[in-house]
C-alpha cells in the first residue's frame, strides 16, 4: 500500500484507472467552477434587486411625505379662503341695520369659523402624520444606504471570488491537459463518452456490491473484479467506470474486534 489521494491509503491500482479518478475529481472542481461564474448575472440581478427594493421603500416614503405637505398646503388654501369670508362678514356685521340682517350675518360667521376649526384640525393631524412620515424616510434612507454599502462589498467579493475561480480554472485546465496525455487514448474515449452522457460523472465507486452512483447491485463477478482495481470495468446500469477505495488498515494499538 502507498498513501495517495488525500493521505488515504489505497492497495496498488491500474495507472489509468488511478489517473481517471484523478481527473474526475478535476473535472468536478471544473464544473462547480463554471457554474459558480455561470451564476454570476444571477448574483448581480440579485444585488440590483436589494438596492430596487431599498430604493423603492425610500421613494415610496418620500412620495407620502409629499402628498401629505400637499394636503396640508391645500387646507392652508382653505383656510385663508375662509378667514377672508370672516372677515368680509365682520364688515358687513358692522353696517346692518335689522336685526334679521344681523342674525343672517352672524350665522354665516358662526358657519365660517365652524368650517375654519375644522380645517385647522385637519392641519394639525397632517403636521403630527408629517413628524411620523418624516421619521419614516428618515429610516428608509438609513435602510438604503446600509443596503447600498452592504451591497458594495459584496460585490467586491464576488469579483475576488470570480478572479480566483478564473485563476483556478485556468490552472486545473492545464493541469486536465496533461492528465489526460498521460492516458491511454480507449481508456479516456470510455471516460469522455460516460462523462457527457452522465453530466460529467463517468466515475463511481463501488462499496458493498453496489454502485454508489446508480445504486444498482453489481453481478459478484464484477464486483470481485472490481475490488482488484486492475481493469477498466463500467457498471451495467449507468455505464460509469467503476472502482474501490479499501477501508483504511487499523491504527497500530486499536483493539481488535473479538
Amino acid at each position: 500500500m502507498r498513501p495517495r489521494f488525500g493521505g488515504a491509503f489505497f492497495f496498488d491500482m491500474n495507472a489509468d484507472l488511478e489517473h481517471l479518478i484523478v481527473l474526475q475529481r478535476l473535472d468536478s472542481t471544473v464544473l462547480d467552477a463554471q457554474r459558480r461564474l455561470a451564476d454570476e448575472p444571477g448574483r448581480q440581478q440579485a444585488f440590483d434587486t436589494r438596492l430596487e427594493t431599498t430604493l423603492a421603500a425610500m421613494a415610496a416614503a418620500k412620495e407620502r411625505l409629499g402628498e401629505n405637505q400637499n394636503a396640508r398646503r391645500a387646507i392652508e388654501k382653505d383656510v385663508a379662503v375662509h378667514q377672508g369670508r370672516l372677515s368680509k362678514f365682520r364688515d358687513q356685521l358692522m353696517a346692518v341695520k335689522t336685526n334679521v340682517e344681523y342674525q343672517a350675518v352672524q350665522k354665516e360667521i358662526e358657519f365660517a369659523q365652524k368650517e375654519v376649526k375644522t380645517l385647522e384640525d385637519g392641519i394639525l393631524e397632517r403636521m403630527l402624520e408629517a413628524d411620523e412620515l418624516t421619521a419614516a424616510l428618515k429610516r428608509a434612507e438609513s435602510e438604503r444606504a446600509a443596503e447600498q454599502k452592504a451591497v458594495d462589498a459584496e460585490r467586491r467579493m464576488l469579483a475576488s471570488e470570480l478572479s480566483e475561480l478564473r485563476t483556478t480554472l485556468e490552472r486545473l485546465t492545464k493541469e486536465r491537459t496533461a492528465l489526460v496525455a498521460s492516458l491511454d487514448p480507449h481508456t479516456f474515449k470510455i471516460f469522455d463518452v460516460v462523462s457527457k452522457r452522465r453530466n460529467g460523472v463517468a466515475m463511481a465507486q463501488a462499496r458493498d456490491g453496489i454502485c454508489t452512483i446508480c445504486h444498482v447491485r453489481l453481478r459478484p463477478q464484477v464486483f470481485n473484479t472490481v475490488l482488484r482495481n486492475e481493469q477498466i470495468l463500467q457498471c451495467d446500469s449507468c455505464g460509469r467506470i467503476l472502482y474501490h477505495i479499501p477501508a483504511p488498515p487499523a491504527a497500530a494499538g486499536a483493539p481488535q474486534p473479538s
